[in-house]
């Protein structure tokens, strides 16, 4: 008998997939609708839907380990029908085969026992949208012994890759994680995916307690810019394990969270810091810790980097990566994803786009090399109509 899949009921060829993510930010949820026939991916419409705001404080306190369980489950429930409602909203009448929802994360640990999970349940989507929804990609590489993440790398190969170059993707959401792709000897490239540590998390972290929540980014890097680094709170910073750690890794809110945040707030009280100087500090933590990984963990500099997700957006802390990296490899190139057709908060809902293409062709689509896993699987559940 034939595998249970919706795979069977798919017309062969090019197949429009909505990818939906939202990240550790914990902001908003990012929509994108894209045409997929094998290796060739193309954007046709992208939303943005932003949290309300008790929504998102709900989020949070999943995210911090404050919900009880009843809390979490309706929670659950709650944003599914969030992510359905913005779905049909954005999707109208366009055409779609099938979607990937990727949740919520509000806990992700690798370490042995590994455990992961994302809020938002699929059902809801599957009945506004009348198509198969693959969720909970995460599961599958971590039962195979990997660490469930980073799974944009197959997206970034498909997409990004240059044979004859090597390319860097990074992307800046909540957590930086990178995508090395060194296409420059060998038929097939080299593949090395992992987190280089904070990317938006802590510099949102602080703009929104020194807001008190009425503004959740540093819009254009404007803290930043007008706050002076701390060297010393950075050098310790920078000693964290996590950054010499060898890949595979991955990360999340447990190490670059809350806690972190509030440890950081108390040192920078005793050392009589702005608060445009906290923001400021973060912001080169995050440059800094980027590159440092880079030199770390590579084993060459790449020729470019290419900058993706809404850190992308800010000037200061894009400027920064970019000085730190030309430093280390003169010519290098750095340019954002929109640049190359790709608008930077497209990058991470496209790729699960991609994944659940993927699994509804029931092709494995993790890598061993990047995750850690024992072997390739697929990816995700479906749940069908």
């Amino acid at each position: 008998m034939p595998p249970h899949t919706a795979a069977r009921f798919l017309p062969a060829g090019r197949l429009f997939v909505l990818g939906i993510m939202s990240g550790t930010s914990i902001d908003s949820v990012d929509y994108a609708l894209c045409s997929i026939d094998g290796a060739r991916v193309g954007l046709e419409k992208l939303w943005q839907a932003q949290f309300p705001r008790r929504l998102r404080n709900r989020l949070h306190a999943a995210a911090n380990g404050q919900a009880t369980s009843h809390e979490t489950s309706q929670l659950h429930h709650d944003l599914g029908r969030f992510y359905a409602e913005e779905a049909a909203q954005g999707m109208g009448r366009l055409r779609l085969d099938v979607a990937g929802l990727h949740g919520q994360t509000i806990f992700h640990h690798p370490a042995k026992p590994p455990a992961t999970f994302q809020l938002g349940e699929p059902a809801y989507l599957v009945e506004r949208l009348r198509v198969p929804v693959v969720s909970n990609f995460r599961a599958a590489d971590l039962a195979a012994g990997g660490q469930g993440a980073p799974l944009a790398t197959l997206f970034h190969r498909v997409v990004f890759g240059q044979k004859g170059e090597h390319v860097c993707v990074n992307n800046l959401g909540g957590i930086s994680n990178v995508t090395s792709i060194d296409w420059r000897r060998q038929s097939q490239p080299r593949l090395l995916a992992f987190d280089t540590g904070p990317g938006n998390m802590l510099i949102d972290l602080a703009i929104r307690y020194f807001t008190q929540g009425r503004r959740t980014f540093d819009e254009d890097g404007a803290w930043a810019r007008r706050g002076r680094v701390s060297e010393k709170l950075l050098a310790r910073y920078l000693e964290h394990s996590f950054f010499f750690r060898r890949p595979p890794k991955s990360t999340g809110r447990e190490e670059f969270g809350e806690s972190f945040f509030k440890n950081a707030l108390s040192e920078a009280r005793r050392f009589r810091l702005s608060r445009f100087d906290v923001v400021a500090t973060l912001t080169e933590l995050t440059a800094r810790s980027l590159v440092l990984n880079y030199r770390l963990h590579l084993k060459r500099a790449p020729g470019r980097v290419v900058l993706a997700g809404g850190g992308a957006l800010n000037p200061v802390l894009a400027d920064r990566i970019r000085g730190l990296l030309q430093r280390w490899e003169p010519g290098l190139q750095l340019r954002t994803c929109d640049r190359l057709g790709w608008p930077v908060q497209s990058v991470e809902p496209a790729a699960f786009a991609l994944l659940a293409y993927y699994r509804l062709r029931d092709w494995p689509a993790n890598f061993p090399s990047t995750t850690g896993a024992m072997r390739s699987v697929k990816l995700g559940q479906i749940s069908e109509p």
